[in-house]
């Protein structure tokens, strides 16, 4: 293999991109901006040219959140399953837009929503990626008190993927809150006790546990920033913060 062939060549031939639902906002307070949308297919495209095998979950937090304010004093499981299926909603927006581009998709669903979405069988979420299809998961993993961050861990186990990419607004993980601390730090490698210590904000505590025990790394990225979702995938240095069992 050439030196130029080597540089091109992904780190990863099946990742997990867990997508927040605030990210399809863009500058929007509210809903899904669908130019952000249609540019996060577009890097999709360029990394599932590649040959990697790309799963997505994706949040509903732009739309409805089961903590969030909005909630109110509603019953936990009511507004989680509301939850779910603004996720459903923010994963026929990725859908169409990814088949906008020329890339086959297929949404798998933890709720039973057949006009729009397959039913969530593992065997053949696997089935759809040896096809060549990016797969997308929609709904959580179907059961309240369980966030999107759960579901990504979840879903990356049991369709085996190498790496979780966590797209968020920040450069990786920080020390403190970048967005409120200007003295906060950016780690380059960071291990699951450490984030669970720090309480750190990169999933929620049941997803980090997830997956410490199952030995699934994750890499915390910022999606804003145009060709990081490449740059991850072909493992760059300096991109992101990784989270694994040992700092390397």
């Amino acid at each position: 293999m050439s030196e130029v062939a080597k540089a091109n060549a992904p780190a990863f031939r099946r990742i997990l991109l867990k997508l927040s639902g605030e990210a399809l906002m863009g500058e929007q307070s509210y809903g899904i901006d669908v130019n952000v949308a249609h540019a996060v297919a577009e890097e999709i495209k360029a990394v599932h040219a590649l040959g990697v095998e790309v799963a997505i979950v994706v949040g509903g937090g732009n739309i409805f959140r089961g903590v969030s304010k909005s909630a109110g004093n509603m019953n936990r499981s009511s507004a989680d399953y509301i939850g779910m299926l603004a996720t459903i909603m923010n994963a026929v927006v990725m859908q169409d837009a990814l088949e906008k581009t020329g890339v086959t998709t297929r949404v798998l669903s933890a709720i039973d929503i057949p006009q729009l979405a397959e039913p969530f069988i593992r065997r053949r979420a696997l089935r759809h990626l040896e096809k060549g299809r990016v797969v997308i998961f929609a709904a959580g993993t179907g059961n309240p008190y369980f966030t999107t961050d759960s579901a990504a861990a979840l879903r990356a186990l049991e369709i085996k993927a190498e790496v979780i990419l966590k797209a968020t607004k920040v450069e990786g993980v920080y020390s403190a809150d970048p967005m409120l601390d200007a003295t906060a730090t950016r780690f380059d490698c960071i291990t699951y006790q450490e984030v669970l210590e720090k309480q750190l904000k990169v999933m929620d505590a049941s997803a980090i546990s997830l997956c410490m025990d199952n030995n699934m790394p994750i890499v915390v990225f910022n999606m804003r920033k145009v060709g990081n979702i490449m740059r991850v995938v072909r493992g760059e240095e300096g991109v992101g913060t990784r989270v694994c069992v040992e700092k390397t």
